[in-house]
């Protein structure tokens, strides 16, 4: 965590594009006073608090004007643009997918270098000079820029001399994605992987004692029997050789062939393989996971526990700005409240912001308390979608036919279960089908029935519901079928009429049809409320597994430009139809005879970055990554062996394994969480107001009259009820209420804190220790 001073404000990193009006400098009379300037800066920690941002800023005028700047979505989208096209040069590089001479990508990566120098000049300009150089992230920049340039230069000087030279540079790319304020959930994840390494290295060295135990008894068992293997190899001969293949077994990529040659000597010998196996890769990867599971959910536990008291301060701290005098209390008046949302939050309608003042002014006194305030920045984080009434066009052009007592029954009929269910055994007849043969005439014609059946389907639903709500943005699925419907209806009518004027028959054509019909079996999920509870879980997550996509992608890179560097050249692909001499041995004599050459392995080589990637990959799936790495080390040294162990480690026992153990917090927190208060709150008061709307409601018609007059305020409860006819706006929260598997932990770690409790001041909330265990019954000092 970030050290921050007194006069700064330290928050969490934004998940979500931070607010348009967050990136423009405000009116020049907003500055003209400290009261407009407490505003501002109000907004600012209130703004932080929202996004759970960790960036220390000077509170003066200027610095929070470059803050503002600092935050706005087009600079964090520009800083990441460039971060991804340094990266990519890689692909135009020597060795390159798509080759550019030197001077253009050097060009390229010196612009980069450039836009990063001036992103950490502007970062500079907001942050404290002695925090800034105390900062280590900061520190890591400076000296990957330096180091790049002065490569460069090296570089291009050995070019030019004619000198082969190394781009040793290359591997630090990802640091600029890891270190810089945007991408502090890539640097959490690294944390809680510094923060497990103690405990991971202790069950590391008993696991490779017992590999090497193994591997010794193995030799002693098996070296002086002259066995051989299947190649006609001498078989567990040489000790490193055993403890590699030993080490392969443990991943079960050589099993069973590793045990076949003692088996087939004495059927007593497979007890050792067994014992092994049950030991090494059941019992200790087993504990390597809990151990990762453990610690990653302690330390992350300890960091959202963090970002709860520092959300809790920094409301606090805005609270301070604002306050004034109320009889006995400190408050908030309305309207300073109400020109802070518009500042915090322009993009939400003057309705929305009318609803959470109710919500914070539930006795409409005219000013908001401190409880009530410190939970904006929860209300503001809550989705809450607004409903623009509507309508159906064929009430209005046709109101006798559309509400006779025909159209009636046909739309209730449409609403009915039933007819879900009708559509739900359609679907599953069609999945029948289509596994059928295609050439057979009957299943052609079959498909056009299924195709008319779902287009009435859809017409039907089209004539039941408003088709502005039935295509709202949330409506994810009315989306989906309508466009699979539509896309293969278009293909199938396509293929069908270039076969009847021409003999063409286009492959692609058919390969979108079977792929669009396959697709329509999807929709099955949604009819099943399991299916839907766990795809919405699915969806809950995904944006957070980004972080782990970043991850990878810094692992991945890594390793991918290093193994370039080593292994490049060393094995050729050559086509199914070559005459060349070295084609059946991937152009390298090293390989004759070898499994990796009879398996066509040829195209797994680190012959540029693309290729680099797909053979990574394959070795994080592990199966017959010993092959790939038996292979590299016969046309290298046997030393590079240690290159594919090394990153077997690192991915697939490390990463992976945190992989696991959030995807297993993510679901743990998504089903055991409730509402929260917040949540409960404003759907309490949408009810009481009388403009909530339900997922179902929306789409069978039954709407409730709106909360807008024609002057933008609230009615009052008396007046919404008095209209008879639906029209405006209606509200209710979204199902998906939050993106991030921190903001639920956080969500519940809050509920832990007392409302009246402000908690630590910033410095002891920075200063906590990593171990701490969170929520001792803490009796922290109240901060003035």
């Amino acid at each position: 965590m970030e050290s921050v001073g007194r006069k700064q404000v330290g928050i969490p990193q934004s998940e979500e594009e931070p607010p348009r009006l967050a990136g423009t400098t405000p009116d020049a009379a907003m500055g003209d006073s400290a009261q407009e300037q407490g505003l501002l800066l109000a907004a600012a920690y209130v703004y932080d608090a929202q996004y759970n941002r960790n960036i220390p800023f000077d509170t003066s005028s200027q610095a929070v004007r470059l803050y503002y700047l600092y935050n706005h979505w087009t600079m964090q989208a520009a800083t990441y643009f460039f971060i991804f096209v340094d990266l990519a040069l890689a692909l135009f590089e020597e060795p390159a997918v798509y080759p550019l001479p030197f001077l253009v990508t050097s060009l390229i990566e010196v612009l980069c270098l450039l836009v990063f120098f001036g992103r950490l000049f502007h970062f500079a300009q907001v942050t404290p000079r002695n925090v800034f150089w105390k900062d280590t992230k900061n520190i890591c920049i400076m000296i990957t820029i330096l180091m790049t340039l002065v490569d460069l230069i090296i570089y291009g000087a050995l070019r030019i001399s004619s000198i082969r030279g190394v781009r040793w540079s290359r591997p630090m790319r990802p640091i600029f994605l890891i270190n810089f304020a945007e991408s502090r959930q890539i640097r959490r994840t690294f944390r809680s992987i510094r923060n497990t390494l103690p405990e991971i290295t202790y069950v590391f060295l008993l696991f490779m004692f017992s590999v090497l135990m193994f591997s010794l008894m193995a030799l002693k068992l098996f070296g002086d029997r002259n066995l051989k293997t299947v190649e006609g190899l001498p078989y567990f001969s040489n000790f490193l050789e055993i403890v590699f293949d030993m080490y392969v077994l443990v991943t079960t990529a050589n099993s069973p062939d590793v045990m076949m040659p003692a088996y087939d000597f004495s059927w007593w010998y497979c007890l050792f393989f067994i014992v092994y196996v049950i030991i090494n890769t059941y019992i200790f990867m087993s504990v390597f996971l809990a151990v990762v599971y453990n610690n990653y959910r302690k330390h992350l536990k300890n960091e959202i526990r963090t970002l709860a008291y520092m959300k809790r301060r920094k409301m606090i701290e805005a609270f301070n700005l604002l306050k004034v005098k109320e009889e006995a209390e400190f408050v908030v008046q309305e309207d300073r409240w109400k020109r802070l949302v518009k500042l915090v939050a322009p993009d939400i309608s003057t309705s929305h912001r009318e609803l959470l003042l109710r919500i914070s002014d539930e006795e409409q006194k005219g000013y908001v308390d401190k409880k009530s305030f410190v939970r904006l920045a929860d209300l503001l984080n809550i989705q809450v979608v607004t409903v623009k009434l509507h309508s159906h066009p064929l009430d209005i052009w046709f109101p006798h036919v559309y509400n006779s007592a025909p159209s009636l029954f046909l739309r209730s009929m449409v609403r009915h279960k039933g007819f879900v269910w009708m559509y739900d055994v359609i679907i599953l007849i069609n999945a029948v089908f289509i596994a059928l043969d295609e050439e057979n005439p009957f299943i052609s014609y079959a498909e056009w029935v299924f195709l008319c059946l779902y287009i009435v389907e859809i017409l039907l639903k089209l004539y039941t519901y408003e088709p502005r709500t039935f295509f709202a943005r949330n409506q994810f699925w009315n989306w989906f079928d309508t466009s699979i419907i539509m896309a293969a209806l278009t293909a199938t009518v396509l293929n069908s009429t270039l076969k009847t004027v021409t003999v063409y028959n286009s492959q692609q054509i058919l390969d979108i049809v079977f792929i669009l019909r396959v697709l329509r079996l999807i929709r099955i999920i949604d009819s099943i409320q399991r299916f839907r509870v766990i795809m919405n879980i699915l969806i809950n997550i995904v944006p957070t597994m980004l972080t782990f996509g970043g991850l990878a992608l810094v692992v991945y890179y890594m390793f991918s430009i290093v193994g370039m560097e080593i292994f490049r050249g060393k094995v050729q692909f050559f086509a199914g139809n070559s005459t060349a001499q070295h084609a059946l041995y991937c152009g390298n004599p090293a390989l004759k005879d070898t499994m990796f050459a009879r398996a066509r392995y040829c195209k797994n080589n680190f012959n540029d970055i693309a290729s680099s990637f797909i053979v990574l990959m394959e070795l994080t799936v592990v199966n017959q990554w010993h092959v790939l790495a038996s292979g590299f080390a016969l046309v290298t040294h046997e030393a590079a062996k240690l290159y594919f162990i090394a990153f077997h480690i690192v991915v697939v026992i490390m990463i992976i394994n945190i992989f696991v153990a959030f995807i297993l917090e993510a679901f743990f927190v998504e089903y055991s969480l409730e509402k929260s208060e917040v949540e409960t709150a404003i759907e309490k008061k949408i009810q009481d107001l009388g403009v909530g709307i339900q997922e179902d409601e929306l789409l069978d018609g039954q709407l409730i009259d709106n909360m807008e007059t024609s002057e933008n305020v609230l009615e009052s409860e008396e007046e919404t009820a008095a209209k008879k006819k639906p029209k405006g706006l209606m509200f209710k929260i979204a199902s998906k209420r939050y993106r991030t598997v921190d903001a639920l932990l956080q969500r519940m770690f809050e509920a832990e804190i007392p409302p009246e409790e402000e908690g630590p001041s910033l410095e002891q909330i920075l200063n906590f220790s990593p171990d701490d265990t969170y929520l001792k019954n803490p009796t922290f000092d109240s901060a003035a």
